[in-house]
């Protein structure tokens, strides 16, 4: 869905992997009578346009081709590496993705509804879209009538879309009762009142089409279930699909209620895995991304076989012949072993206290501080790391942040926030949470920057001793004794 856009998503893919820029190629073509322009030059901008495309790509008369285009094309590209979905669920556009997959709608007829879906919505007046920290349940009592419940993301977790003016109010209110609560980087009020005047228009040019019965299954955003027939085939869906509210959490109940198999996020980021790995009714699945997150800093081709090689790990077949195209590729042998499940392991010696006089190797070596919240936790989840438990106080502390806030009972020092379960609210919680411990400047693309959680402490690590090292003698051994007594 509309937010996880960026500029040269996938821009080595399509550098590399013919199957994927063939894709992105026809699209692009296939759009230009619709959008008067290269989409190309928009996702793949030479240096010196970089900032004209960013903020063409914040327009939804872009943003949903765009998003549509790098979609298809990632999954024309682990189809023919052998990957084919038993199912799929989309999020607002991406649905269509998935019907186009399904042969609901062909590839010309998609491009068309996508272009015109994206210029209706660009047609109405603007509008504010926030995400909350309250189930539906929760938000409804307290919406001014103005505003829609948008998309309804994980139990406890929703948007609400509406005018300027009246989200500005709601999110005073929610601020005045302790509510987290997060603005969308989008210009309208998508899945709200506000769509009303352009849904008979844009179902009267779905009618124009052929739509076809689907052939594979896909998740309805509107229902939350698996689509009908005759849903699919219905213009009249595909514009309560425009109005009401994205229903991803049902959506994900109806896929977890079948614990053999993997999910695969097809598409910028990982915001749906992440709505996928909280969401209560999560068994063992595991689950990935295809496209690394803007701030992370991994080219897109590593990525990506990062992904293929989990997937393999947990019993996907990969067509190996076809991911290496015409390169040539040599057999190495290697010895033989046996695996006789015995662990043979050469465990860390226990922490050694310094003696030395700076307070500070003391205090950052001290044993691990890991806080136990009295509410109910749940295991780690399937895919993780190998559990490897905090080795100081510093990364004790973050250990027993991270806990509180994932609802998982035991956070590792290899463990990555936003792979356990983590989202953004719960990210602006959490550096809150770091803050009132460290007293350090902790910026929130921090957690970007930085994958683990021993890379985190490690920051702090640092930021803490150039604070200390930056004060006198007396004020630093005061901060020390406050922070780790």
């Amino acid at each position: 869905g509309q937010g996880a856009q960026y500029i040269d998503m996938g821009r080595a893919l399509y550098d590399d992997e013919p199957v994927f820029r063939e894709a992105v190629d026809r699209c692009c073509d296939l759009l230009k009578p619709h959008l008067g322009l290269d989409l190309r030059t928009i996702l793949y901008p030479t240096g010196e346009a970089q900032a004209e495309a960013t903020e063409q790509l914040t327009q939804t008369q872009i943003t949903q081709p765009a998003l549509f285009v790098i979609e298809y094309a990632l999954a024309q590209l682990w189809q023919s590496w052998g990957v084919q979905p038993a199912a799929m669920i989309g999020h607002s556009i991406g649905e269509y993705v998935a019907a186009t997959l399904a042969g609901v709608f062909s590839l010309e007829d998609a491009l068309l509804l996508v272009a015109t879906r994206g210029k209706l919505m660009q047609s109405v007046p603007h509008g504010s879209m926030l995400s909350v920290a309250l189930p539906a349940s929760e938000i409804d009592p307290l919406l001014l009538p103005e505003i829609s419940v948008a998309a309804i993301n994980g139990p406890s977790l929703c948007v609400v879309a509406g005018p300027d003016d009246a989200i500005e109010q709601f999110e005073q209110s929610l601020a005045e009762r302790g509510v987290e609560r997060r603005r969308l980087h989008t210009s309208h009020a998508f899945h709200s009142a506000m769509m009303e005047p352009i849904v008979e228009g844009f179902t009267a040019q779905v009618a124009q089409i052929t739509l076809r019965p689907p052939t594979s299954r896909f998740i309805s955003n509107v229902s939350g279930t698996w689509i009908t027939e005759a849903e699919a085939t219905d213009p009249r869906y595909w514009g309560r699909q425009l109005r009401q509210p994205v229903n991803f959490a049902a959506g994900l109940e109806t896929l977890f209620a079948e614990p053999d198999q993997a999910l695969l996020e097809v598409g910028p980021g990982r915001a749906l895995s992440t709505f996928a790995r909280q969401h209560p009714a999560k068994r063992q699945q595991s689950i990935y991304q295809s496209l690394r997150h803007p701030q992370e800093r991994i080219s897109d081709a590593v990525f990506l076989s990062l992904t293929v090689a989990r997937l393999w790990l947990v019993g996907v077949e990969i067509d190996w012949a076809a991911m290496a195209g015409d390169q040539r590729r040599q057999r190495v042998p290697l010895p033989t072993y046996p695996f006789e499940r015995q662990r043979y392991w050469i465990d860390a010696p226990g922490v050694q206290r310094s003696t030395a006089p700076s307070p500070m190797p003391n205090a950052l070596a001290s044993e691990p501080v890991i806080e136990k919240p009295v509410f109910a936790l749940h295991g780690r989840p399937a895919g993780a790391p190998e559990y490897v438990e905090p080795r100081n106080a510093i990364e004790g502390h973050v250990a027993g942040i991270w806990q509180e806030l994932l609802g998982v009972e035991l956070i590792g020092i290899h463990d990555n926030f936003f792979e356990m379960g983590g989202h953004s609210l719960m990210a602006t919680q959490m550096v809150a949470r770091l803050q009132d411990v460290f007293p350090v400047d902790l910026p929130l693309s921090a957690l970007f920057e930085v994958s683990t959680l021993a890379e985190l402490g490690e920051l702090i690590e640092t930021l803490l001793i150039e604070k200390i090292e930056a004060l006198p003698e007396d004020e630093a051994q005061q901060l020390v004794e406050s922070m780790f007594g």
